[in-house]
């Protein structure tokens, strides 16, 4: 049980509001609606906070020290490698010993 959403519920079980639908069909938008406004509020609370303690060390006087998060540098994604996909147009040289398709002849004799 989560403090936010109550009691979990398999998507494929039983909506616990009664209705007797499965509860991916019947509450689960609204359940994850209600989620996403909670998150979003809490994160608002959050920004606020920071924003008052920023101020706060202004009007003291102290130097402000950026978070370790604002320091770190963006991770570039990891290598993703390229698969041999034989039904794709794009792909060449899928025959063996490195063969080209040449292209239709069009037109006259």
């Amino acid at each position: 049980m989560t403090p936010t959403t109550g009691p979990q519920v398999g998507r494929n079980e039983r909506c616990p509001c009664g209705s007797g639908r499965k509860y991916k069909q019947c509450c689960l938008g609204k359940d994850e609606e209600k989620a996403r406004k909670a998150r979003a509020k809490e994160a608002e609370k959050a920004a606020k906070e920071a924003e008052k303690a920023r101020e706060a060390a202004e009007k003291s006087g102290e130097k402000e020290e950026a978070s370790p998060a604002a320091e770190a540098p963006v991770q570039p994604r990891g290598y993703k490698p390229q698969t041999h996909q034989p039904w794709k147009k794009s792909a060449t040289n899928t025959h063996a010993f490195q063969r080209m398709t040449t292209p239709r002849k069009v037109g006259g004799s």
